[in-house]
């Protein structure tokens, strides 16, 4: 996994050559889309239980979702509960060591940029270095209209708000930064992160203006589920477009990989899952990194918590160590 600072002492980082894997954890966002029915009765225990067994296993990251608000026209789709990336990865970084805590992602364009290097910049000082700040753009109308912000130009204020967040996370205690939208200078903020010059910046989304966004502002990108026929093509695209900005360097591209199991289970999960033994599982996802992707995001179907940490076990045991490209 690339960034643009440096590693903590510590910090997850898996060898050159391997495919990385991170986590969606349960529990914190609980959409139709791909909660399991048990998470609606969980909570903070078996959030935290979650976070410590990927910190245990070797999982690059941990991550979280954001939503303010959920309207009424979304919410048998979306549910209601999305837990506060902020909050939520200062209480992991407390029970967590090596694990990378990401925002995959925050609606950044919602808030102002100084209140989000604020909040993020003492996450990652909490969690000694170990934070990566994952921004969209948002898709939900009514959120942005009941925050005071233009839905029609939040692709626009994502862009300002990217630049502005480079500046104020950045190793001056007193950032300045001048863009259409925010000014600042002459504001000391403390604490600085711990990681240096900056944690990084990945930027989610694969439209368009998502990939250019990525290319030419980001440390990395998350793709926002593309099916694996879609996927080369943004990637190359986002090569190309790095080219033309002239951007070198360290670049991570992520990748959320089919739901899957470990084995054959012995219930029926329903369509669109990867099964199979270990080396089957592997062969799969390592086409992910034949692609280009760096990393993948991993989610397993369970029927309670119990289940979903033994399946991160036997991921993490018998399907990791063949994730070699």
């Amino acid at each position: 996994m690339s960034d643009p600072g440096s590693p903590p002492h510590g910090l997850r980082v898996l060898p050159e050559g391997r495919l990385s894997y991170g986590l969606q954890l349960p529990v914190q966002a609980q959409s139709t889309l791909f909660a399991e029915p048990w998470e609606a009765a969980a909570g903070p225990a078996e959030l935290r239980e979650t976070a410590r067994a990927a910190d245990r296993l070797g999982f690059a990251y941990v991550a979280t979702c954001d939503h303010v608000a959920v309207p009424r026209r979304l919410a048998a789709a979306m549910g209601t509960v999305w837990y506060d990336p902020v909050a939520t990865l200062a209480h992991l970084a407390a029970v967590t060591e090596r694990v990378l805590l990401l925002s995959h992602v925050a609606v950044a364009a919602l808030r102002h940029p100084l209140l989000t290097a604020k909040q993020y910049a003492t996450v990652d000082r909490l969690a000694g270095g170990r934070l990566v700040l994952g921004v969209g753009a948002g898709h939900v109308q009514e959120e942005f209209e009941a925050l005071g912000v233009d839905f029609g130009r939040r692709g626009a204020i994502l862009d300002e708000t990217v630049d502005a967040l480079k500046e104020a996370l950045g190793p001056e205690e007193f950032p300045a930064f001048r863009g259409e939208r925010f000014a600042f200078h002459d504001l000391g903020q403390a604490p600085r992160p711990a990681r240096t010059p900056r944690p990084p910046l990945w930027v989610g989304g694969s439209s368009p203006a998502a990939l250019r966004r990525a290319a030419q502002r980001g440390d990395g990108w998350l793709s926002q589920g593309d099916a694996r026929d879609r996927l080369p093509g943004r990637i190359a695209h986002l090569r190309r477009l790095r080219e033309e900005a002239g951007r070198t360097g360290p670049f991570a591209v992520g990748a959320i990989a089919e739901p899957l199991y470990v084995g054959r289970p012995g219930w029926d999960p329903g369509p669109r899952m990867l099964t199979g033994d270990a080396q089957e599982l592997a062969a799969s996802l390592r086409a992910y990194g034949e692609m280009g992707a760096d990393q993948i995001q991993v989610r397993f179907r369970s029927r309670d918590v119990t289940e979903l940490l033994d399946q991160m076990a036997a991921f993490a045991a018998d399907v990791a160590p063949h994730l070699h490209l």
